[in-house]
């Protein structure tokens, strides 16, 4: 399904029927395969615009995954670069995809989760990708929280969203009915698994990142093709 290296349905489908981290340790050595993985082409715009915010000390991939976002920061960053994720698995395939990244930071990956991260004012940029739908709408505000904790005053948190998609449009009714089915999955099959779409969405994430601390800034930063409708947030944890 998806490439000839990547899951089967019913690999996926173990994967579903799975908590959020066993899903993802099982899913872990074909990730880069699937659609759910972001793109290059996403990337490499927002790493032409960490660029331009000169010098970066220490860096910080919230939800790391197979550390597809570690490998651009990491030219980008002096000092060090961070991955944290809840899985595993991931983990270890990020530790094997990104030892051949280019610059110099020293490369970590710590396992521990988004919502309690074992660090305190010492990062100049975050970023986090593709990974909000695994935080509930009422962990949003916490997960904010969060990001401004482990930000130095001035560092910035860095990602892309959308707005919400119009009603007449199919992808707004496809990710509705994906909600929909795995609320009545988690209603029934326990540990859940979270992963939700239309989640952290303009104007909402802006109004929240602002009620925490940030100055944000929302640009089109010239996505193309099927990414068209992303913008890039940067969001800078204000100096007290």
């Amino acid at each position: 399904m998806f490439h000839a290296n990547g899951p089967t349905f019913w690999e996926l489908a173990v994967q579903a029927l799975s908590s959020t981290e066993r899903g993802y340790d099982l899913l872990a050595p074909k990730f880069d395969y699937t659609p759910f993985r972001t793109p290059d082409a996403v990337l490499d715009r927002v790493g032409e615009h960490l660029k331009t915010l000169g010098v970066l000390g220490a860096g910080l991939d919230i939800c790391c995954g197979t550390g597809a976002a570690m490998r651009m920061l990491r030219p980008l960053c002096r000092d060090r670069v961070i991955g944290i994720d809840v899985s595993a698995g991931m983990l270890a395939e990020a530790q094997q995809r990104t030892a051949d990244a280019p610059g110099t930071a020293e490369l970590q990956f710590v396992r521990g989760d988004a919502l309690a991260m074992p660090f305190h004012a010492e990062f100049d940029i975050a970023v986090c990708f593709g990974a909000f739908g695994h935080i509930l709408t009422k962990d949003e505000p916490k997960f904010v929280a969060e990001v401004a904790r482990v930000l130095k005053p001035g560092g910035r948190f860095v990602f892309v969203t959308a707005h919400m998609p119009p009603l007449w449009s199919p992808g707004y009714w496809l990710a509705r009915g994906f909600n929909g089915a795995m609320r009545v999955r988690n209603s029934l099959v326990s540990p859940p698994f979270i992963m939700y779409y239309l989640t952290f969405l303009l104007p909402e994430a802006q109004k929240l990142l602002e009620a925490h601390g940030f100055d944000v800034d929302v640009c089109d930063a010239g996505f193309e093709g099927p990414w068209s409708g992303l913008r890039l947030v940067t969001a800078t944890r204000r100096c007290r």
